[in-house]
């Protein structure tokens, strides 16, 4: 027994001082961005004399932050949407319905999450170029929708599947439509698999840096993080200013993750719970 207590301590330690070396520079950035600039020049590790927010009104107006911020608001949301609109149906059919190759297109999703959408960078952005998509949200609003398919499409697929069959027979005997089973008595029961697909989504197009830096060409249509990348050039004098874009940038990612915290959880476990 004592052993194991101090086995199970020694993991304890361990952690916690993995987590502060982790949580050490996110700290050092979010105080440095309450601090006036001068401060930090001074002492660039000390704490706030007094709770500063120039830095954030400096960043959001002067550095054009808010703009960078909209466009990802923008361009997250609605590749979100666009995504859940075209792979919930596209899930529940490979979930629940039998039909030839379903194995062979479970495959080709797989396999999309093997291969980066960075590979075909050059003939993508030559395609743009033509259809004058290029510079434009609504391309990336695409390209992002098109890199959510196939984790979508999995993590759904895998959650309908596990649903009973009885829901199934009990809608048909109602006279429910394949539509109106899908919409009204499976998709219901999918929330903890819809917030699970859509953390893991929100992420990679939240905080993608290489399809906007190529893409996108004027800087009134940069994301949040070709925009922030553009403080290390004109305003790196400035740290105070510039911790303040790294915090805006960062913290909604780290909110949505908190107050979607319950929901991940309830849709990891689902399968463990059966």
């Amino acid at each position: 027994m004592l052993v194991k207590t101090r086995s199970r301590v020694g993991v304890y330690i361990v952690l916690t001082v993995a987590a502060a070396i982790s949580a050490l520079p996110n700290v050092l950035v979010l105080v440095g961005s309450l601090r006036p600039n001068s401060e930090i020049v001074a002492n660039p590790t000390g704490l706030p004399t007094s709770l500063y927010l120039g830095n954030y009104a400096r960043a959001w107006e002067q550095g054009a932050i808010g703009t960078y911020f909209l466009n990802s608001v923008v361009v997250t949301a609605v590749s979100l949407a666009l995504a859940l609109v075209l792979f919930l149906p596209a899930a529940y059919a490979l979930g629940r319905w039998r039909f030839r190759f379903a194995g062979a297109i479970q495959a080709l999703f797989l396999l999309g999450l093997m291969v980066p959408l960075k590979i075909g960078i050059l003939p993508l952005a030559q395609m743009y170029d033509q259809w004058r998509l290029v510079d434009n949200l609504a391309g990336l609003v695409l390209v992002y929708t098109a890199q959510a398919a196939p984790l979508m499409v999995l993590i759904l697929s895998t959650f309908y599947r596990q649903l009973p069959e009885s829901l199934d027979d009990a809608a048909r005997i109602d006279g429910a439509s394949h539509f109106r089973t899908f919409f009204s008595v499976m998709t219901p029961l999918m929330k903890p698999a819809i917030a699970v697909s859509v953390v893991l989504s929100i992420g990679p197009i939240w905080n993608d840096f290489f399809m906007p830096l190529v893409l996108i060409r004027s800087e009134e249509n940069f994301t949040i993080p070709v925009g922030v990348s553009s403080f290390f050039g004109e305003y790196t004098a400035d740290r105070g200013m510039l911790y303040a874009a790294i915090v805006i940038a960062v913290a909604p990612v780290v909110i949505f993750f908190a107050l979607a915290m319950r929901q991940i959880v309830s849709g990891l476990t689902a399968g463990i719970e059966k």
